[in-house]
């Protein structure tokens, strides 16, 4: 299968690695890995609920430019610095897909480029 669209966040990674923020291939979208970095500023520095929140943030509009929402979300792929800050990404995950209850995976134990960040999270939705 083919993408159908290919959705630019506007980041300036996305052309220097060769990415998008999200591929529309049929009624599936995929949005690579976020984080609570906006206009290549990290947001909440030391707090992972906030990162959370953020990155969050950033899936929700990626799938609202590709036709989808969060209601549509039928997978998630938390990837965090520190298993410490579980419980905060799990309850900022829970205020959104509590609902929704997407197929999830939590990790921890990353190294991230930028060693402030906490967590990033990728997702995959479905609509028929």
């Amino acid at each position: 299968m083919s993408a159908d669209r290919r959705i630019s966040s506007g980041g300036p990674w996305e052309d220097i690695i060769g990415y998008s923020r999200a591929v529309v291939a049929g009624p599936y979208v995929h949005v690579s890995g976020s984080t609570a970095t906006i206009d290549g500023e990290l947001q909440h520095a030391g707090d992972a609920y906030g990162q959370t929140k953020v990155a969050l943030g950033v899936i929700a509009k990626a799938l609202t430019d590709a036709g989808h929402s969060l209601d549509d979300v039928v997978r998630t792929r938390m990837y965090l610095r520190d298993s410490a800050d579980m419980d905060a990404v799990g309850r900022a995950h829970g205020e959104v897909f509590g609902g929704i209850k997407p197929a999830a995976t939590m990790l921890a134990g990353l190294v991230f480029i930028n060693p402030d960040m906490l967590v990033e999270i990728e997702v995959d939705s479905y609509k028929a």
